[in-house]
């Protein structure tokens, strides 16, 4: 059942999140895939104003599209979407598989950003079925990043974790925690125990990734009792449909009483047969389906408060 108000009360916010590039994704799947400075920071001002609270950000290389982790990649990218607008921003320290747990915490770690990403655990990680669907590449390096997913693990350690959390303590940084697999979730309480990630809890469950967690809706009902169980009243629970199972997950998620992450780093479509031409796009499909159920977009200042963020004014950038 949706939790719809009753007359006199105000309706539930729902927090849309846009990943509007990440690094699954290469150029040659979609010519509406940011890749340069500019079509990142204009990909996420889009968004925002299409109803999405928080931006996650990844960067690439301006010219191959190569997912680039440097804190210079992020320099064009970070100031321009915070004077054009509120949006929470989220900088990534998942990065790629292909990176180094230092290249991917450096952002973060610079810029101090309201959140940034953390997951919680090393995985297989496959993204050589994507192979199958396609004919010719833009670039030398895109067939051999898929392909080296077949002997990759992404790895984030106990000590991985810890080091991010701890190098961040200070920042006022809070974490998305991303959760592949119900192990995860097990994960997340054994730091929040020890007090090194402090609620309200920011848990994002992502389902279907070759190497975690299905798409079936008992998978994510499975997903979402455990952390409730886990973590009761302390946590905002957030969802990423991979693929063909964005919107379906997204509604599931919303009907529990859940939010959501959209964009293009999760699902090149808009619907089945009919590709995304932005991450607008997305945001806008998300929010209408959010409203027809009679609930209402967090804007990014509410979004701030269920979440207890710092706010825009103590980041760097």
């Amino acid at each position: 059942m949706t939790d719809t108000p009753k007359p006199g009360r105000s309706p539930r916010k729902v927090i849309i999140t846009c990943a509007v590039t990440g690094s699954i994704h290469t150029p040659s799947m979609s010519p509406h895939l940011p890749v340069t400075p500019e079509q990142i920071s204009d990909a996420a001002i889009g968004a925002a104003e299409a109803g999405a609270a928080i931006i996650h950000l990844h960067a690439r290389n301006p010219v191959t599209g190569v997912p680039d982790q440097s804190v210079e990649a992020y320099t064009n990218i970070l100031p321009v979407i915070k004077q054009r607008t509120d949006a929470v921003l989220n900088i990534t320290t998942g990065g790629s598989t292909t990176m180094t747990t230092e290249e991917r915490l450096a952002p973060a770690l610079t810029y101090r950003p309201e959140v940034a990403s953390l997951n919680m655990g090393s995985m297989n990680f496959g993204l050589f079925p994507m192979l199958a669907r396609m004919t010719e590449f833009k670039h030398d390096w895109e067939r051999d990043y898929l392909e080296g997913s077949k002997h990759r693990i992404f790895k984030n350690t106990f000590e991985d974790i810890e080091m991010i959390l701890t190098r961040c303590a200070d920042n006022g940084t809070r974490f998305e925690v991303e959760c592949y697999d119900i192990g995860h979730l097990y994960t997340c309480a054994h730091f929040a125990d020890r007090g090194l990630i402090k609620p309200p809890f920011f848990i994002q469950s992502v389902f279907g990734i070759l190497g975690g967690i299905g798409q079936h809706p008992e998978d994510v009902m499975h997903m979402k009792r455990t952390a409730d169980r886990l973590f009761g009243d302390d946590y905002q629970w957030s969802v990423i449909g991979a693929g063909k199972g964005q919107t379906q997950i997204a509604l599931q998620s919303v009907m529990l009483g859940g939010n959501v992450r959209v964009g293009l780093e999760d699902s090149l479509w808009l619907r089945k047969g009919r590709m995304a031409e932005s991450n607008a796009e997305q945001v806008a499909a998300a929010r209408k389906m959010i409203e027809d159920l009679g609930l209402e977009v967090a804007t990014p200042d509410e979004a701030r408060e269920m979440l207890k963020l710092k706010g825009g004014h103590d980041v760097n950038f």
